[in-house]
């Protein structure tokens, strides 16, 4: 499946796209800055707009910084703040030097933070949280901890945007069915070649300005939200937080054109009186989590808004989109985007995927890398369904990972957590479906008394992300198991709860 000629102006000739071209991401962002100096490019939620111009000579002082620090090629530079022009500086400083960005979940608690810092081992932290100080040096006390500015000791000038388009760029730790979360390795051509294609197909421009609400450490906010806006010109307006009200005040502050979000934001801005101003911009993208059909529906119907759903992943950046022109049906994520192919193999039918937006594979990991590719394609672990038209549509997961609000919840790390509780023999960890989160956390156990939702909400909530506490947690006499002793999941419905 590879009609991603569905996405393309009717005067582009497919022949003469080129996605990557050998380029990295900051040296097509040096170049945007130095051609346009005086243009805004970020939108600061303290210090207002910030020029290229500054955003380069930003840019420069965090690397010269880091470099004075002993940050080389290759080293890893762990980031975990809300968003903030200090932020995005110092991601564009870690990529010009040629280090490679860990982008780590600001909701993370101790045992999730020092198993990135054990597993990436970074030569710097930059974090805006002073209790991750305390579990970064526990872990490992030769990483250096600052601050999203980078308040270290300024050092000599450095070469920059040094790197090719084979470099790496991010390592994205994702959750997968077995073990600790693992980190996805993309290149700067993995991570731009995405970006263009979603330039070409999302007619992506420089006269755009986006409402970023997105966390900037996820693929959806920092990979196409912030990348997408520095790669193709374009304006961003940084919120550090979704807060309905405040998007709509900023759409129509900034004259904004796109917003992008996960359903669960979605679901709270149509129930807004003030939903129809989502009217005012050119295009709303819904990803990270399936959007119902009924909430795609329902936001047309208040707004006029025919949300764009597409379907990608840490791995692989953007893979699918529904068109900008054309039928963007509700349900389905549409069709591959420029470079990438789609293949739907076994039974049921696994999506596997090829194109130039392609990890390499996981950090350390050739194990895992083993399992993730079959003759060269890259296996999501999602099941997939073609309609009549070409459309894709996401049906389940091979893997059973969850996904509440756009974040990834493991299962078994939720499992683990919950069986340290002193009444609780066994559990198993599922997820139920719902109309706001698009899948909420729900809990099966076998314990010895009655419990609370409370407090096994609150047990996991001590030790895990908020999102990963169960919602609910149904007490059950026994987990069903196959005749060699698996969990079955799909039969937990089936048991009498207590």
């Amino acid at each position: 499946m590879s009609n991603w000629h569905r996405h393309l102006p009717k005067q582009l000739d497919p022949s003469e796209i080129e996605l990557a071209s050998g380029e990295t991401l900051p040296a097509v962002w040096v170049s945007n800055w130095k051609n346009q100096p005086e243009r805004t490019v970020i939108h600061d939620p303290s210090l207002g707009w910030i020029s290229a111009s500054d955003l380069l000579d930003r840019s420069e002082v965090i690397a010269r910084r880091l470099a004075n620090v002993g940050v080389e090629l290759g080293d890893r530079v762990l980031l975990s703040a809300a968003s903030s022009v200090e932020l995005v500086a110092a991601h564009a400083a870690a990529l010009r030097l040629g280090a490679v960005v860990v982008p780590t979940n600001g909701a993370f608690r101790a045992d999730e933070v020092t198993h990135v810092i054990s597993d990436a081992r970074p030569k710097i932290a930059i974090v805006d949280r002073p209790e991750w100080s305390e579990w970064i040096r526990s872990c490992d006390p030769t990483v250096l901890v600052t601050n999203p500015s980078v308040d270290l000791e300024d050092g000599p000038s450095v070469q920059l945007d040094q790197i090719g388009a084979r470099a790496s760029a991010l390592i994205g730790y994702t959750s997968g069915t077995t073990g600790r979360p693992k980190g996805a390795v993309l290149s700067h051509g993995n991570l731009l070649s995405s970006v263009r294609a979603l330039e070409i197909a999302w007619r992506w421009q420089a006269e755009d300005t986006l409402i970023l609400a997105l966390p900037l450490f996820h693929m959806h906010g920092l990979g196409v939200g912030l990348h997408g806006s520095l790669t193709v010109g374009a304006r961003a307006v940084l919120l550090p937080e979704f807060e309905v009200n405040t998007v709509l005040d900023s759409i129509e502050k900034f004259d904004a054109s796109m917003f992008f979000g996960v359903p669960t934001m979605y679901n709270r801005l149509v129930e807004s009186p003030r939903a129809p101003e989502l009217s005012q911009l050119r295009l709303c993208v819904s990803g990270s989590a399936p959007l119902a059909a009924e909430l795609h529906q329902r936001i047309q119907e208040v707004s006029g808004q025919r949300v764009l759903e597409r379907y990608g992943m840490t791995e692989t950046a953007m893979l699918v989109s529904n068109p900008y022109e054309g039928e963007r049906r509700p349900g389905s994520v549409g069709f591959p985007l420029p470079g990438v192919e789609v293949l739907l193999k076994g039974e049921p039918p696994e999506i596997l995927v090829k194109g130039p937006n392609i990890f390499e594979g996981y950090w350390e990991r050739p194990d895992a890398n083993s399992q993730a590719f079959d003759d060269g394609w890259f296996r999501t672990g999602d099941l997939g369904a073609l309609d009549a038209d070409g459309y894709l549509s996401i049906v389940g997961r091979a893997k059973e990972l969850i996904i509440s609000g756009g974040f990834n919840v493991y299962p078994r790390e939720v499992e683990d957590v919950i069986s340290q509780h002193e009444a609780i023999r066994e559990c198993a960890v599922v997820g139920e479906p719902d109309d706001e989160w698009g899948e909420t956390v729900v809990a099966f156990v076998v314990a010895d008394r009655d419990l609370t939702n409370d407090e096994i909400k609150n047990f996991v909530g001590e030790r895990l992300s908020h999102y990963k506490r169960p919602r609910r947690t149904y007490r059950i006499g026994a987990l069903p198991r196959n005749a060699l002793g698996k969990v079955q999941k799909h039969r937990l419905q089936e048991q009498p709860i207590f």
